[in-house]
């Protein structure tokens, strides 16, 4: 059985998420495609982040959609991680990627590779990001049918059921993931840092959304199944059905050889890792051995 691996945000254990830096590494790693999250500037251009602010994975403040792609240009996105980043992986400045720079780097990089995007959505859903990342991407060659643009082979997640249904009218369900994630109310609590009556309430929307997108890959509406690692293991008998069925499951995310074992016994034919060239070398039965590329994609 051959196994897939995507780089989740790029190689994001050895540099920041999203980065130049990150989706280089993920290249020279080996891996068969990488995972980036989308968001929209103030000024109507995508950027790769994982967060509708900047606090997180930058020397900034603020939500994303208020700062003009210049803006965010003069932030550092890259020294919370505390790697130095080699001089061929591009300065500090460099390291905020666009999906059209993503695209430039994918397309260097010489052979067939994947790129799943996701879109994020707290309670409601809106088209715009959607509408905009198929309007960059037809800009760059891609047609929906065959979901490609030169040697980059596309696929939309989400774990919002109105997105994936959204997406289902542009596109054929072969390059559609529905995200699954096993959902705690003691987990809500801990993220949202909410009471135990707000917990309930939001897992059982969360659920409810779940149940919805279960029955998305039970349907055939999306193809890919998108379960996280704790999701596959509370679920069995779920994924043993739709491998049945045909579809692919895509699992996230996969960093240690436990997770490794129980994907490869369920049938898994897809991995997101933060550690594609470990997960690489486990799967090699190998040790790993690390490859460098420069800025334009190609191995150093």
């Amino acid at each position: 059985m051959t196994v897939q691996i995507y780089a989740h945000r790029g190689s994001s254990a050895d540099f920041a998420e999203h980065t130049r830096a990150a989706y280089l590494q993920a290249l020279g790693d080996g891996a068969d495609g990488v995972e980036c999250d989308l968001h929209l500037t103030a000024d109507g251009e995508l950027v790769l982040l994982h967060d509708d602010d900047v606090g997180r994975t930058s020397n900034g403040t603020g939500p994303v959609a208020e700062m003009t792609l210049a803006e965010l240009r003069e932030l550092d996105f890259s020294s919370w991680h505390g790697v130095e980043i080699p001089a061929s992986y591009g300065s500090a400045a460099a390291q905020l990627l666009t999906l059209t720079e993503l695209l430039e780097i994918l397309s260097g990089a010489g052979r067939v590779l994947g790129l799943a995007i996701e879109f994020k959505y707290g309670a409601s859903f809106s088209p715009q990001v959607i509408e905009k990342t198929l309007e960059t991407l037809r800009s760059h060659g891609w047609t929906p049918e065959d979901s490609k643009a030169s040697n980059v082979l596309v696929s939309f997640m989400s774990f919002h059921p109105a997105a994936v249904k959204y997406l289902s009218k542009q596109l054929p369900p072969d390059h559609i993931c529905q995200l699954l994630e096993d959902v705690g109310v003691e987990d809500i609590k801990d993220e949202l840092e909410v009471g135990p009556i707000a917990g309930h309430t939001v897992a059982f929307l969360m659920r409810r959304a779940m149940a919805e997108g279960e029955a998305l890959v039970d349907d055939g509406v999306a193809h890919l199944a998108g379960p996280g690692v704790d999701y596959l293991r509370a679920n069995p008998d779920n994924a043993a059905n739709w491998v049945k069925n045909g579809r692919v499951l895509r699992v996230w995310t996969v960093d240690t050889p436990e997770d490794l074992n129980l994907c490869l016994a369920a049938g898994v034919t897809q991995v997101t890792t933060n550690k594609p060239r470990e997960i690489r070398a486990l799967l090699a039965g190998s040790q790993p051995s690390l490859r460098m590329v420069d800025a334009s994609g190609a191995q150093a």
